[in-house]
């Protein structure tokens, strides 16, 4: 075979390989186009429905599929922002309606009042401190929503430091004394106090080490949590009449009980009982006076603190709500009391 002919067939072998390339780098192109546009039209149906389905895609392409699985993500992150969305919102419309409900009734009674002092033309000293106790539950209620508002905002400058915890549970009970008579039992702290007869009395039992339980916290949230747990205990759980409070130490934790033998919490209730607001069928009877704030502000302290709050409840039986806080070291020697 001559020279000029082995020129021309290896031309024409290489024209063909070109030819191929070039064809199959159009095909490639026009196929990804094409399952580019099919995908963009299955994610346009499925924004449009705002259903739940994925973004579905068979190809061989790596690229391809990997587009498919972040869109998918992104879908899925989509759903969830928008289930959020909808349950705050539900949240929100049945916060303004508890809002509304919470002080609206006692601004009623204000009103009922200064309308009979009016009427009668006299103000007795008994009208007055009724009016005056109804107004001060509605500074009480604001400032719960302020509180709640600052907390859930992050606009608290909570200033931590190691305090003892053992100290502040037995400070929180003392002050609840004159509100309840209590009939008491001795924990292992080996501290009885007088028996209180009547209808009316709690049985309080308590559990607190006497050697110093120090924790990584603030002292006035941690009187706030502890104040709340307790009249939560007052307010639905007043039929078991008995309140325990037991301080545990479990490995690097402090784990707080706050105890009644009330009617207690439904299972269907228990992931509820933290949201803003939420009260049981009872709680805005005469007797209980519930707003739903006390329970969540606990909650968000204790989350502020690094810690957290847990319920264990069998209706009737027992109910536990348990604060879990970061143990602190011990103090060292020198060192003056937080």
């Amino acid at each position: 075979m001559s020279e000029r002919k082995m020129v021309a067939v290896l031309s024409f072998f290489i024209l063909v390989l070109v030819g191929v390339v070039v064809w199959q780098r159009l095909a490639f192109r026009s196929g990804t186009q094409k399952k580019l546009l099919g995908m963009a039209e299955e994610l346009k149906n499925i924004l449009d429905r705002d259903g739940g389905a994925g973004l579905m895609v068979f190809t061989d392409n790596k690229g391809l599929a990997a587009l498919a699985a972040q869109i998918n993500r992104l879908l899925e992150k989509h759903r969830k922002a928008k289930a959020g969305y909808y349950r705050s919102e539900m949240a929100s419309k049945r916060m303004l309606s508890n809002i509304s409900h919470d002080i609206k009734t006692p601004m009623t009674v204000v009103l009922g009042y200064l309308e009979i002092m009016r009427l009668k033309g006299e103000c007795s000293g008994e009208m007055l401190e009724k009016t005056e106790k109804k107004a001060r539950n509605v500074m009480e209620l604001i400032d719960q929503f302020f509180t709640l508002a600052k907390l859930e905002s992050g606009d608290t400058d909570m200033e931590m430091a190691r305090i003892e915890a053992g100290g502040i549970c037995r400070e929180t009970i003392l002050g609840f004394y004159e509100m309840l008579h209590f009939q008491w039992q001795a924990g292992s702290s080996g501290k009885e106090g007088a028996e209180s007869s009547g209808e009316e009395a709690f049985c309080l039992e308590i559990d607190i080490p006497e050697e110093p339980v120090y924790v990584w916290g603030n002292k006035e949230a941690l009187q706030r949590i502890l104040s709340n747990l307790i009249s939560n205990v007052i307010r639905y759980g007043r039929e078991g009449r008995y309140l325990g409070v037991f301080l545990r130490e479990k490995e690097e934790e402090i784990w707080i009980d706050v105890v009644d033998k009330g009617k207690g919490i439904a299972p269907e209730f228990a992931e509820s009982v933290f949201e803003r607001l939420f009260t049981m069928d009872d709680s805005r009877s005469r007797k209980v006076q519930g707003n739903g704030l006390g329970l969540t502000i606990a909650k968000n302290l204790a989350l502020q603190m690094g810690g957290d709050i847990v319920l264990e409840s069998v209706p009737c039986q027992k109910t536990t709500f348990t604060l879990q806080l970061k143990k602190a070291a011990h103090k060292v020697y020198g060192e003056r009391n937080s």
